[in-house]
């Protein structure tokens, strides 16, 4: 039945399942339905199911694309997480969106003052802008100009800071560990007050990736073969959920400015 009580068609209610599907799958959507009707059932999710889909894509089909060797030299798979591959590119993309994301928030914030959730937009926003500069180590991948200093000390010969030797050997994976346990679990578990922390919702953009980084540190000390480093796989989810936060984050502030304004 629809919403006037008629009979559905199984075109479309088969229509009416694709269209609750896509709702949950896209990140920016903030008129998300709750429950999604299958044929075997209903399905409540209380999170985005991007991350999911995003995964199962990646190592189910990607992963097995024939003929990549014989069109671009290697597999699809290598190609998509390779470095400055299109996975990196799209993490630049999505932090540098949502550095953008978040300055609009820290200024439209700022006129309510200054205090402990402005202070976690901003530094949010800084994190992000920083990141995706470290991307593409600050225009160099296009520009080809950098810093000798910055070369010399880095694992990849590259002008960015994350892959300095010390950073990148002891730093790095806690860093992406324990920021995306906040962002993903403690945040709206412990302050819920503070909005510049996402929302249940978005738990598995991070969540995937602690524990990705958790389980590829733990089988460095393990007694067998260290797993793929697949991180740019993973740290694209960081990406695109923290520019989806931050991007609903500017429609709450305007949805809760028109209430004010009714009020």
């Amino acid at each position: 039945m629809d919403g006037y009580g008629k009979r559905q068609t199984p075109t479309a209610i088969k229509s009416n399942i694709v269209n609750q599907f896509l709702l949950n799958l896209n990140p920016f959507n903030n008129q998300r339905v709750n429950t999604i009707r299958t044929p075997w059932g209903t399905i409540n999710p209380d999170v985005d199911i991007f991350p999911v889909v995003y995964i199962l894509f990646i190592y189910g089909i990607v992963y097995i694309l024939p003929y990549g060797k014989e069109v671009i030299g290697i597999s699809w798979f290598d190609w998509l997480r390779s470095e400055d591959g299109p996975l990196e590119w799209i993490q630049f993309i999505f932090f540098l969106m949502a550095s953008i994301f978040s300055s609009l928030v820290v200024w439209k914030k700022s006129k309510r003052g200054v205090n402990t959730n402005w202070i976690i937009w901003l530094i949010i926003a800084l994190l992000c802008f920083f990141i995706a500069g470290e991307e593409i180590s600050w225009g160099e991948r296009i520009t080809g100009i950098g810093f000798d200093l910055l070369r010399d000390a880095n694992k990849q010969g590259e002008s960015n800071i994350h892959n300095l030797r010390f950073f990148h050997l002891y730093l790095l994976d806690p860093a992406f560990e324990i920021s995306c346990l906040i962002l993903g679990w403690i945040g709206w578990k412990a302050w819920p007050r503070f909005d510049a922390l996402p929302t249940k919702r978005y738990s598995l953009y991070f969540l995937f990736v602690a524990f990705f980084f958790l389980y590829f540190d733990i089988s460095y000390a393990s007694t067998i073969k260290q797993i793929r480093n697949d991180q740019e796989i993973f740290e694209t989810l960081m990406a695109i959920g923290l520019c989806a936060h931050s991007f609903q984050a500017i429609f709450e502030s305007q949805r809760n400015k028109k209430q004010f304004r009714k009020e």
